[in-house]
């Protein structure tokens, strides 16, 4: 499918009345898509997720479209949405230890590249620590620096793991034994799967 056809059937998936924080709507999309300004109809969808829960395939297409434009932020993006909807998503205000207090020296990518330990609290049967692995992506910037503060997105490797963790919940990230940083959960969003049944 080309770029075009992408755009225009993820734009199918907005319902109808939805706008953007700026007021655009689709019918804005699809203006820029009789234009063929694809790169900035792809932005203008991206933001259509930003405050409404969009489906998979919305996202699936907005990547591909991306990928074909050889957008590689923009598709990384989109494939960290798809990642979410099928993980769920841990938003939290992370602190990262100075590189004088921790092994790190060097900032970490802010898109999605990594995937460190976190200690959410769950223990081993012998009363250790365990850890769960989530990936890691940092909201509006490229780097987070060693002492750093940012609000991140975490998509659990495991979600079956998360279930416990809460809004306000201090959490521990880990590249090794030692705490690189720590980070208070904002919000919560599962999937369905992963949820405790009661």
């Amino acid at each position: 499918m080309d770029v075009t056809h992408l755009l225009e059937s993820a734009s199918l998936l907005v319902p109808e009345g939805t706008a953007t924080e700026n007021d655009i709507t689709v019918r804005d999309v699809w203006g820029y898509l009789a234009h063929d300004e694809w790169q900035i109809a792809l932005s203008l969808l991206e933001e259509f997720g930003d405050g409404h829960p969009l489906p998979l395939a919305f996202w699936e297409q907005l990547a591909e479209a991306a990928e074909q434009l050889r957008l590689e932020r923009s598709a990384a993006w989109c494939h960290w949405r798809c990642s979410e909807i099928r993980n769920g998503m841990i938003r939290a205000d992370l602190t990262l230890r100075s590189a004088t207090e921790a092994r790190r020296k060097t900032p970490i990518a802010g898109h999605g590249v990594l995937r460190p330990m976190w200690d959410i609290g769950k223990l081993s049967p012998t009363g250790d620590i365990t850890v769960s692995i989530a990936g890691l992506w940092v909201e509006g910037t490229p780097l987070l620096e060693p002492g750093g503060r940012a609000t991140v997105r975490l998509v659990p490797l495991t979600p079956s793991h998360w279930t416990h963790v809460t809004s306000g919940q201090r959490i521990n990230m880990h590249e090794d034994r030692t705490v690189a940083g720590t980070a208070v959960v904002l919000e919560v969003h599962l999937p369905a799967a992963a949820m405790p049944t009661t």
